[in-house]
Parts: C-alpha cells; structure tokens; sequence
C-alpha cells in the first residue's frame, strides 16, 4: 500500500533533515510530553526478558532501545534502524554508554538482515513515515523468528468526538508554535498532515492480517491518539 504523500520526492529526508537536531524537544512539543508515557507503555506491554533481540526501525535518536534495555538491565541485543543518517548519529551520540546496540542505515521497506532474526520488532512513530505499509510490514515479518512478537506504536484515529474536536484543533496550530518554538515551520505541516492522511486502527489491523501476523490486536491509549498495534509470527 502506497502512501502517496511520503513518496513525494525527498519530503520525509527534508523533514527530518531539518528536525534531526531538535528530534526530542519536538516530540515532546507535537504530544506535550505524553509520548514519553506512550513509550513505556509499549515497552511494558512486551514484558522483555534478558537475552531476548529487539529491532527497533525509525527509531529517531533511540527512545525505545534505552527504554528496553533499562527495563532488562541492560542485558539485550538491539538493532536500531533508521533512513536518516543525521538522526542516527544523534542517536549514537545520545546512548553512547550502551554498548550493545547496532545502528543501521535503512528503510523499514528494505532490511539489510536475515530472515528470523528477531524476538520483537517495534515501529514508534515511524510506520506512517513509510512510502510503502505493505513492503514494511512484509520486512517486519521476514526478520522476526517464528513466535516473534511484532508492535507499533503510532497516532491514530480518536474514539470520542469532543477529544477529536479539541484535538483537531490543536493541530490547526502547530505548524505557526513550531514556527515560533522551532523556527520551522514546513516539518509540522507535514507531520499533522501525515497523521490525518494514515490509515484507522481496523485498517492497520487489516494489513497486518494480509502480512500474515496473527493475534492481531490493537489496544487505544489517549483516547486513540495514539494506538499500540501487535502481532505475532507463527
């Protein structure tokens, strides 16, 4: 499934150019602050052990892999992927006392790693970033073992229509605050826009089934701000 905004020549490395720098303080802006919990939660939802391998792609500057590795003592192997040169390096220089992650430079849609791989694959704010869903969700499968466990963590459509109102709203205005707090304003426009334009929960869960996870659930945080979608190999 082709996501026609993402394959706009060069638009997400632009956004992402310009953010890269500012990745953290802007996530903390666009969900004021609220991600940080969404995080956890994702991470304690999978109940990690020690020893297991977690892959985590678009994984900005490397908030789920220190949220793991914290919650296992720091006893794990994590692959973190991203498409963006700059905000890998970010990432690396941000976590440099762990000594056990791997840092790669790819697409979600194109995984330079052999098949059955992994315990978990998580996605955190990155999937609707991706030009294609069917190819990333094809690549999550591939490089997860049998019985692994695949979650993505993303904004989705809200369940009440006065916290959709209100949040509608809100978006209205945060490309001009990001002008403002930022001094960008274009990579707003585009990330509100790709919210909107990303598929529902029951959508997601559609694709995930044609991808062949089963179990596929969806569990709403915030209203349905956001949503943690998972899956398994089998």
């Amino acid at each position: 499934m082709q996501q026609n905004l993402q394959n706009k020549k060069g638009l997400v490395k632009n956004v992402f150019d310009q953010v890269f720098d500012k990745y953290d303080l802007m996530n903390d802006f666009m969900s004021l602050g609220i991600h940080r919990i969404w995080k956890k939660t994702l991470i304690n939802s999978m109940n990690p052990s020690p020893n297991q391998k977690l892959i985590d792609v678009g994984c900005g500057t490397g908030d789920i892999a220190k949220i793991f590795l914290n919650n296992v003592n720091k006893d794990a192997q994590i692959t973190c992927v991203d498409p963006n040169i700059r905000m890998i390096n970010k990432g690396k220089d941000k976590l440099k006392k762990f000594k056990n992650i791997y840092w790669i430079l790819a697409s979600a849609e194109k995984l330079p790693l052999i098949n059955n791989s992994y315990d978990f694959y998580t996605i955190s704010f990155g999937l609707r970033n991706t030009k294609n869903l069917n190819e990333s969700l094809k690549e999550a499968y591939r490089v997860l073992k049998p019985g692994g466990r695949f979650l993505c963590l993303e904004f989705s459509k809200i369940q009440n229509s006065n916290l959709d109102y209100l949040y509608k709203n809100y978006s209205k205005i945060i490309p001009f605050i990001g002008k403002l707090v930022m001094g960008e304003k274009e990579p707003y426009e585009y990330l509100v826009k790709s919210i909107e334009k990303f598929v529902n929960q029951e959508e997601l869960i559609d694709l995930m089934k044609k991808n062949n996870f089963k179990n596929t659930t969806y569990r709403n945080l915030s209203g349905g701000i956001v949503s943690i979608h998972s899956g398994w190999k089998i």
